[in-house]
């Protein structure tokens, strides 16, 4: 009996709210409320990436953030070098104070020979050659492979027009990066350009600590986590 008398007065009501305040509201508010394409499919818009890496030196402890979005190829890379233990116990053989200090090169000269070999294609630079920034050197065009450069100044204004394209940055240990040992400079292998780095190949870390035995290392490269931005 209850029901019967409440469902007119209930259709009334509604009538009468209806004809307040128009359709239109009424259907914007439905359209709203359903969820766009991308919300409603969310695998069908890769978002790029971004990881925290930890490099644990003979000086102290430089942590990056690289991202996919600078440099696609060489995220790609960077990533896979670190994951397969390739920076481990490799020396950071090039610093220049107050310039920048570059490393790459694998202590074991097998494994070092065998990426040598396996270069990526370039990237367009994203992203300015500030202090803090890292980058993969090169030599040829498509040429990047292994060796990386962490900018201990804004090298911009030369390094932007090569182009040299930053992969990441550093966010935590830039005191550890200028306190790097760089004494020897371009004596204890220099840039790929240079021609010099035949003794490091060939002998790997038994030449370096033989001839250059002040150099400081990467101990260990650690990728700690990779999420989407």
């Amino acid at each position: 009996m209850t029901a019967r008398i409440l469902r007119p007065s209930i259709i009334i009501a509604i009538f009468l709210i209806a004809s307040a305040i128009g359709s239109s509201p009424l259907q914007y508010r439905v359209c709203a409320s359903k969820p766009s394409a991308s919300e409603s499919s969310p695998g069908n818009q890769a978002s790029p990436m971004q990881a925290w890496i930890r490099l644990e030196t003979t000086k102290g402890t430089i942590r990056l953030l690289i991202f996919q979005g600078w440099s696609p190829h060489g995220f790609e890379r960077f990533l896979t070098l670190v994951k397969q233990n390739y920076y481990d116990n490799s020396p950071i053989f090039r610093v220049i104070a107050g310039k920048w200090a570059q490393f790459g090169i694998n202590g074991d000269p097998k494994i070092s020979q065998a990426w040598r070999a396996r270069p990526i294609p370039d990237d367009p630079r994203v992203e300015s050659n500030v202090r803090g920034t890292v980058f993969f050197a090169f030599k040829d065009p498509n040429g990047r492979t292994t060796q990386v450069v962490i900018n201990l100044r804004d090298n911009s204004e030369t390094f932007d027009k090569e182009p040299f394209v930053p992969i990441g940055k550093v966010i935590e240990g830039m005191n550890v990066a200028d306190a790097l040992y760089s004494d020897y400079g371009e004596q204890s292998g220099g840039g790929i350009r240079a021609g010099k780095q035949d003794p490091l190949f060939k002998e790997g870390n038994d030449y370096l600590k033989r001839n250059f035995p002040k150099l400081d290392y990467i101990t260990k490269a650690t990728v700690k986590r990779v999420v989407a931005y």
